[in-house]
C-alpha cells in the first residue's frame, strides 16, 4: 500500500513541518569527494582526515561513516554506496518489497517495454551485480546467490526511488540522501504545498529551536481528520530516532517547509521534478526516473491550467486548418520537437565549448524570428513558421542561458581588452544586456506565479538574480568613463521605499521569523505597484537599447506584450530603427557629444536601476525567507548586502 503524509494541525506558509531529518543513507557524488566531507557534505577544511579514498573534515565525521562504503566494487557510485549503507542496517522485506519502509518500486524499474526502460533495467542490473559482490565479500562468502541479489536489487531501487540530490547553499548538487518515511513518503504534486531545505553542518547537536512534528501518515480511511492518527504518528517517530541512532545524528539534515496554508488533515506534497516545464515534460520526468504518471489537480484538469498552456504554446503560421484537427496536432508536435531540439543543442554547445556569443545570436534568433521549415511527415506541406509563446518553458530556459551569457560576454572582453574605450562601452551594453534578461525571466515568472503560487521557490532565485545583475551594473565603474559630470552619491536612505512596505516586511520577517499569508500578499501586491508605476518603465528602455529582441518588448510588467508579442514577434526593421532613435543610450563612438538631456537621462537610469535592484534583491529574499527561512543561505545573503552601507551608495 502506498502511504502520504497528511499534516496535524492548521498551518500557515512559511512554517516548518518537520523538524531536521537524519538520512537512511547518503552518498557525495564522486566529483565532490576530495571537496566535501563524506559524512557530513560540508566543505572540507585545509587539513582534512583522509580515510582513502574519502575525506573528512572531523574525527566524529570519519568515526561516523563506515568502512564498508571503501569497497571497490561500488566506489565509483554513489548510488551504490547509497545502497550498501542502507543495507548495513536494513534488510529489506522480500514480501513487501520495502526497505525500512521505503517502497522500492523494483517491479516497476526493472521490467522494460521499450528501448529507454531496457537501458534503465539494463544499469540496475549492473549495479545489483556489483552490490551483491560487494556484499558478498563483506559477508565473507564466495559467490552472490539469488537472496543476496534480491537484497541488493529492492536495495539499490529504494535508494533511486526515494532519493533526493542534495544542493549546497548556491543551488550545486553535493550527492545524494535517502530520507525515513516521514520525508520519503511524502508524495508528488505538480502544485505542491511544500518544500525542503538542507542543513549542512559538521555538528551533530540539533538546534535548540527545533520545529516539532507537523505531519504523520495516512491510512487512507475515514474523515481527513481521522487519518491523523496518534498511533501512526508514533510509528513515524520511531523511524526518525531509530535513524539518528544508527547514523549518529550525521549526514545531510533536511526540514520540509510550507509554501502554503495548509488545512488539518489536507496532504503534504512536494515537487520531484521541475515545475516550469510542460506537463508533458514532467510526466516523461517522473515516468522515466519513478515509473508513475502524475495525476494531481494540475495535470488532471482539463483543458489545461493557464501556466500549463503558456509553458507549452506556440503559434504555427503558415497553415489553414484548424486547431483542432489532426493535421495541426501533428504540425504543432514536430514543432515543440523541433524547437527543443534546436534549444538543447545551443545551450548544450555553449556549456561545452564556453562560446557565448554564438549563443546569443542563436537563441535570440529563434525568440525572433522562431523556426520556418518544412514537416517531413506531412504530405504536400508549404513552409511553416515555427514561433514560441514567450512564457514557453523553452523562451525561460532562453533567458536564463542569454543572462549568462551576456555576462560572460562582458566578463571575457574586460579581462582581455580592459584598457581600450570600444571595448569598455561593449561589456557595459553586454553588462545592461544581461541584467534585463535577469528582470524578464523574473518577471515573466511572476506572470506564471500569479496563477500557480508553488512557483514560489524558482521565484525567489529569478528577483535575487535580476537584483543581484541591476546593482551590479549600477555599481559598475564603467559610468565614469561615459559622462563628464560625476554622480552625486544616491542616499541610503532609498533602501526605504516611501511607496511600499516591502523592505519593512523584509526586515520584520528576518527578525522574527514568521509571516502571515495576508502580510506577504501585501507585500507583494505593493512591490509589483511600485516597480510597474516607477522604476520598471524609467529602466527598461536604457536596459534594452542594444539588443533587437528586447526592445521589441516595451514593459516587462505589462502583461500585454506577452500576447503582442507572441502574435507578431518579427518587428519592421524601420520601425526598430525608428524605435531605437526613440530612447537615450551610451553612443558607441568615443568622440560622441552627449546632449545635456542625454546625459541627465542615463545619470538618473543609473540610480532608477540602483533602486530597482534592491526593490528586487529585497523581494528575492523576502521569498526565499519563505521557502527555506529566514536564517537560510539566500535570505541572510540578501540582509548583508541590504545592510551593507557600502554597497548602497553609487
Amino acid at each position: 500500500m502506498e502511504m502520504e503524509m497528511r499534516s496535524m494541525e492548521d498551518t500557515e506558509i512559511a512554517t516548518d513541518m518537520t523538524p531536521s531529518l537524519v538520512p537512511l543513507t547518503f552518498s557525495l557524488h564522486h566529483s565532490n569527494l576530495h571537496t566535501h566531507c563524506s559524512s557530513c557534505f560540508s566543505l572540507l577544511p585545509l587539513s582534512p582526515i583522509p580515510i582513502t579514498p574519502f575525506l573528512y573534515c572531523s574525527p566524529p565525521c570519519s568515526a561516523a561513516h563506515p568502512f564498508l562504503l571503501h569497497h571497490p566494487a561500488v566506489s565509483h557510485s554513489s548510488d551504490l554506496r547509497a545502497a550498501l549503507l542502507l543495507l548495513s542496517h536494513h534488510r529489506p522485506s522480500v514480501t513487501s518489497s520495502r526497505v525500512a519502509g521505503l517502497l522500492s518500486n523494483r517491479h516497476k524499474l526493472t521490467c522494460h517495454n521499450n528501448s529507454d526502460e531496457d537501458e534503465v533495467s539494463e544499469r540496475i542490473s549492473s549495479g545489483v551485480r556489483a552490490l551483491a559482490t560487494a556484499i558478498t565479500e563483506l559477508r565473507g562468502e564466495l559467490e552472490p546467490d539469488d537472496a543476496v541479489l534480491e537484497e541488493a536489487e529492492c536495495a539499490l531501487c529504494a535508494v533511486l526511488t526515494n532519493a533526493v540530490e542534495v544542493q549546497d547553499k548556491e543551488g550545486r548538487a553535493l550527492g545524494i540522501a535517502v530520507y525515513g518515511p516521514a520525508f520519503s513518503w511524502i508524495n508528488h504534486s505538480c502544485s505542491p504545498n511544500a518544500c525542503y531545505r538542507f542543513i549542512l553542518s559538521p555538528s551533530s547537536s540539533s538546534s535548540s529551536q527545533e520545529s516539532k512534528l507537523r505531519i504523520a501518515p495516512s491510512s487512507f480511511r475515514g474523515s481527513p481528520d481521522s487519518r491523523i492518527d496518534s498511533g501512526l504518528c508514533t510509528i513515524t517517530n520511531h523511524f526518525q530516532k531509530e535513524e539518528e541512532e544508527q547514523n549518529q545524528g550525521y549526514g545531510p539534515r533536511l526540514i520540509v517547509r510550507s509554501i502554503k496554508r495548509i488545512k488539518k488533515g489536507q496532504e503534504i506534497t512536494i515537487a520531484y521534478t521541475d515545475l516550469l516545464q510542460s506537463k508533458a515534460m514532467r510526466q516523461l520526468d517522473l515516468w522515466s526516473k519513478y515509473r508513475f504518471i502524475c495525476c494531481c489537480m494540475r495535470c488532471s484538469v482539463v483543458p489545461f491550467t493557464y501556466v500549463d498552456h503558456a509553458l507549452q504554446e506556440i503559434s504555427v503560421s503558415g497553415c489553414d486548418f484548424t486547431s483542432s484537427s489532426s493535421s495541426y496536432n501533428l504540425v504543432r508536435d514536430t514543432a515543440e520537437r523541433r524547437l527543443n531540439d534546436s534549444v538543447d543543442d545551443i545551450i548544450s554547445e555553449y556549456l561545452m565549448a564556453g562560446d557565448p556569443e554564438p549563443c546569443c545570436e542563436k537563441l535570440e534568433k529563434i525568440l525572433m524570428q522562431g523556426l520556418c521549415d518544412e514537416l517531413d511527415n506531412v504530405e504536400e506541406t508549404p513552409h511553416y513558421k515555427f514561433m514560441l509563446h514567450p512564457l514557453h518553458y523553452l523562451s525561460l530556459n532562453a533567458y536564463t542561458t542569454l543572462a549568462s551569457a551576456y555576462k560572460v560576454r562582458a566578463s571575457d572582453i574586460l579581462s582581455t581588452t580592459s584598457t581600450i574605450y570600444q571595448n569598455q562601452l561593449e561589456a557595459f551594453d553586454m553588462s545592461r544586456t544581461s541584467a534585463a534578461y535577469s528582470l524578464l525571466l523574473a518577471t515573466t515568472a511572476h506572470h506564471l506565479f500569479n496563477s500557480e503560487s508553488s512557483l514560489i521557490a524558482s521565484l525567489a532565485n529569478f528577483w535575487t538574480g535580476a537584483g543581484e545583475s541591476l546593482l551590479y551594473l549600477a555599481r559598475s565603474s564603467e559610468w565614469s568613463k561615459f559622462f563628464k559630470s560625476s554622480l552625486v552619491a544616491s542616499s541610503v536612505s532609498k533602501v526605504k521605499c516611501s511607496k511600499c512596505s516591502l523592505m519593512d516586511t523584509f526586515r520584520a520577517y528576518i527578525c522574527n521569523g514568521k509571516i502571515r499569508n495576508d502580510d506577504f500578499e501585501n507585500a507583494s501586491n505593493e512591490f509589483l505597484d511600485c516597480i510597474s508605476h516607477d522604476s520598471t518603465q524609467k529602466v527598461w528602455s536604457f536596459l534594452v537599447n542594444g539588443c533587437r529582441f528586447l526592445r521589441s518588448i516595451k514593459d516587462p510588467m505589462d502583461s500585454g506584450w506577452l500576447v503582442s508579442t507572441s502574435n507578431s514577434r518579427a518587428t519592421d526593421p524601420g520601425a526598430l530603427a525608428k524605435k531605437k532613435s526613440e530612447v537615450c543610450y551610451l553612443h558607441e563612438s568615443g568622440n560622441s557629444i552627449q546632449t545635456c538631456e542625454e546625459q541627465t537621462c542615463n545619470e538618473n537610469a543609473r540610480v532608477h536601476i540602483f533602486e530597482l535592484g534592491v526593490h528586487c534583491l529585497a523581494y528575492g529574499g523576502l521569498l526565499a525567507a519563505i521557502c527555506y527561512g529566514h536564517h537560510s543561505h539566500l535570505a541572510s545573503y540578501v540582509e548583508q548586502i541590504l545592510d551593507d552601507k557600502n554597497n548602497l551608495i553609487l
